[in-house]
C-alpha cells in the first residue's frame, strides 16, 4: 500500500504519544498519587493505532482492562484519560470509573471494563444495531488471549457469523493470560483457529508492525461494510509492563515471573522503534525530525499530567450522581 505523509505522521504521533502517557503514569502509580489499578499498554501500541486508523470516526470500539491506548487511538481527549486516571471531575467518567472504565462517546469509544469478555457482547449489540440501521458503522471488539477462555466470546462469534454482523474481533494476543503463559493454558495455539470453527474469516498479524496492523484491519473494515459479515484477526504482541502496574523485570522490580530473557528478545521489537526505522530508511522523516516530534508529544503529556493534578476530586455528596434515578 502507498502511505501519505499526513497517514504516516499520523500513527507515529500516536503511538509516541500512548507511550509517553502510559511511562509518564509510572512514577505516580509507584509513589501511590495514582490509586485506580493501572494496566499500562506498552509494547502493543501498533495495534491499537494501526486498527483505530483504519476506522472512520462513527465505527465503534469496545475496550478492556487494558485500554488506554484504545481510548487515545479512537481519539478520545488525552486530558480527560489523565483526569479519569487520577480519579477527578474532569475525568471521561467524572472520576468514577479510573484506568479501567473508559468512555468517549464523541468519539464512538463506548466503553471498556476489567470483566474479561466482559465487552465483548456489547461490541455485538452495537454490531447488530448499525446492521438493523444499514448505517455502514461496525465495531471493533478489543480483548486478549484471556478472554477465549470465556463462553461469551463463542457465542457472540456464533451470532455474529448467523447474522453476518459488521464486527472485528480484535485479539491482542501477549502471550500471558494475567501471569499464566498462554502454552499452559491452551491446547490450540493458534487462537484464530476457534473463529474458523465458526466460518470466519481469520487472520494472524505481526501486532508490532503498525502498517501490517492497518494494512490488515483495512481490509477488515471494507470487508464488513460490503455486508460479508465478521472478521478475527489474532495480533501477535508482547506487554513490556507487568500484568497490572509497573512492574518488570528488567527495572529490577521482581513481581513479575515472566523470564527476563523473554522480555528483552520482545524489546528488540518494539513496534516505535520498528516503525522509525521504516521512516527513517525510505526517507519520510530524519532522526532529528522524530526527536522533535517526541518533544511535542511528551510536552503535550505533561500538560495533561499537570491538568489533571490540577483538577478537583468528585464531591463526596455526589456520590450517588448517574447510579439511581
Amino acid at each position: 500500500m502507498q502511505y501519505s505523509m499526513e497517514l504516516l505522521d499520523k500513527i507515529l504521533r500516536m503511538m509516541l504519544r500512548i507511550r509517553s502517557f502510559e511511562e509518564c503514569l509510572v512514577a505516580p502509580i509507584l509513589d501511590g498519587e495514582i490509586r485506580t489499578p493501572c494496566h499500562l499498554y506498552s509494547g502493543q501500541e501498533a495495534i491499537a493505532v494501526g486498527l483505530c486508523t483504519a476506522l472512520s470516526n462513527d465505527d465503534y470500539i469496545f475496550g478492556n482492562h487494558r485500554s488506554h491506548g484504545h481510548f487515545l487511538a479512537k481519539g478520545g481527549c488525552l486530558k480527560s484519560l489523565a483526569a479519569e486516571i487520577f480519579c477527578r471531575e474532569t475525568g471521561s467518567s467524572r472520576g468514577r470509573g479510573g484506568s479501567m472504565h473508559l468512555i468517549d462517546p464523541s468519539v464512538c469509544m463506548l466503553g471498556s471494563a476489567p470483566i474479561v469478555a466482559g465487552t465483548i457482547s456489547l461490541a455485538l449489540g452495537a454490531a447488530l444495531a448499525a446492521s438493523i440501521r444499514g448505517d455502514g458503522r461496525i465495531a471493533v471488539s478489543f480483548f486478549g488471549d484471556g478472554a477465549t477462555g470465556e463462553g461469551v466470546l463463542y457465542e457472540s462469534l456464533n451470532f455474529a457469523a448467523l447474522k453476518k454482523l459488521p464486527i472485528i474481533f480484535a485479539c491482542e494476543n501477549n502471550l500471558y493470560a494475567s501471569h499464566m503463559p498462554i502454552r499452559q493454558c491452551r491446547v490450540n495455539k493458534p487462537i484464530r483457529r476457534i473463529a474458523e470453527a465458526f466460518g470466519i474469516s481469520t487472520q494472524e498479524v505481526d501486532g508490532n508492525d503498525v502498517l501490517g496492523v492497518y494494512d490488515a484491519s483495512s481490509k477488515a473494515v471494507n470487508s464488513c461494510r460490503e455486508g460479508s459479515g465478521p472478521v478475527f484477526l489474532e495480533f501477535i504482541t508482547y506487554r513490556y509492563r507487568g500484568h497490572v502496574g509497573p512492574d518488570d523485570n528488567i527495572q529490577g522490580l521482581h513481581t513479575d515471573i515472566r523470564p527476563k530473557e523473554e522480555l528483552e528478545r520482545w524489546l528488540a521489537k518494539d513496534p516505535i522503534m520498528k516503525f522509525e526505522h521504516y521512516l527513517i530508511e525510505n526517507h519520510f522523516f530524519k532522526e532529528f525530525g522524530i526527536q522533535s516530534i517526541k518533544d511535542q508529544v511528551h510536552q503535550e503529556v505533561e500538560k495533561a499530567i499537570i491538568y489533571a493534578k490540577n483538577s478537583p476530586h468528585p464531591n463526596p455528596e455526589a456520590l450517588s450522581n448517574y447510579v439511581f434515578a
